[in-house]
């Protein structure tokens, strides 16, 4: 393997100075970049990443744009790509209808909400410096073609690698030098089926949300979306595993074996992502133990 991919990282309560740590062998070990989800504060995590780490590539995937105002993220997202001397990407999105609910947020009209969000923080940060690139958290063609305008990349989550080159086509010309990376769910462990089965876990969250039911339909998975939209009316929610077909899950996830789980990065690069971003699980423990389990497979 010529490119190791890129790893996704949250820092937990307890485990700050612990992430750090990982975040450092991340980058001794040659991965490609470090990507934040929200959960754990990634952009807090990512002003770490600045002075913890020396020349790795790192940025959130995703921040959510309700929950701060752009003015107040430009300053941040300035000082980052400052202190970082240019590493990072600054990765946006609208975040989900039932986490801004949670929260006590309305979501708007993605497209004319993300668009004024990059004009604002723009504006925000003519007094602080220079942005950094602005990466679009997409699923669908008309988020993919809004990336494709106004941001330097674009970023998918869970993507379905058998739709990836039909989706970089909405891009335009702009595909070419755009970051273009996919938080990839990836299980490693000999055992394939336990390692499908936390991959189903991780996975069963995502199936009950429409936007991302809607984006499999277009993938090509018709009937298991209907499926799972039907088990959900019924009330049967322990019936979703069931659903979720083999094909549809190797597709979406990475998960087996070391040759396994290597192979299907390259095939990632093959369908061409520049940047997958791994999501490590472990049948055997938390966060840390599947980072452990990612090392020793990729070095």
């Amino acid at each position: 393997m010529t490119t190791k991919p890129a790893v996704s990282l949250a820092a937990m309560p307890g485990r700050r100075h612990a992430t750090l740590e990982a975040a450092q062998e991340i980058e001794r070990l040659g991965f490609s970049g470090i990507y934040c989800p929200s959960f754990g504060d990634g952009l807090g995590l990512c002003e770490a990443l600045a002075l913890a780490t020396q020349k790795i590539a790192f940025g959130t995937a995703i921040a959510n744009i309700y929950t701060r105002h752009p003015s107040d993220y430009a300053l941040t997202a300035t000082l980052i790509h400052e202190l970082s001397r240019g590493r990072f990407r600054f990765g946006i999105g609208v975040s989900h209808a039932p986490v801004n609910s949670r929260l006590g947020l309305k979501t708007g009209k993605p497209l004319a909400d993300v668009r004024s969000f990059v004009e604002q923080l723009g504006q925000g940060a003519q007094r602080w410096g220079d942005l950094p690139p602005i990466v679009l958290a997409t699923l669908r063609k008309k988020m993919v073609r809004l990336a494709g305008e106004i941001a330097q990349g674009a970023v998918w989550a869970n993507a379905a690698r058998s739709h990836m080159s039909t989706s970089l086509s909405f891009l335009g010309d702009a595909v070419h030098g755009a970051f273009l990376g996919n938080m990839i769910p990836t299980c490693i462990d000999n055992d394939r089926n336990a390692a499908a089965v936390v991959m189903r876990k991780t996975l069963s969250g995502y199936v009950m949300l429409p936007n991302y039911q809607n984006y499999w339909i277009e993938a090509g998975y018709e009937d298991e979306m209907r499926a799972i939209q039907r088990a959900i009316a019924a009330g049967q929610k322990d019936e979703i595993p069931n659903l979720m077909s083999d094909k549809w899950l190797a597709d979406c996830t990475l998960y087996g074996s070391v040759a396994e789980v290597r192979a299907g990065v390259e095939a990632w690069y093959a369908a061409g992502v520049t940047t997958p971003i791994l999501v490590p699980s472990s049948t055997r423990g938390g966060q840390m133990q599947a980072l452990q389990e990612l090392f020793a497979a990729f070095k």
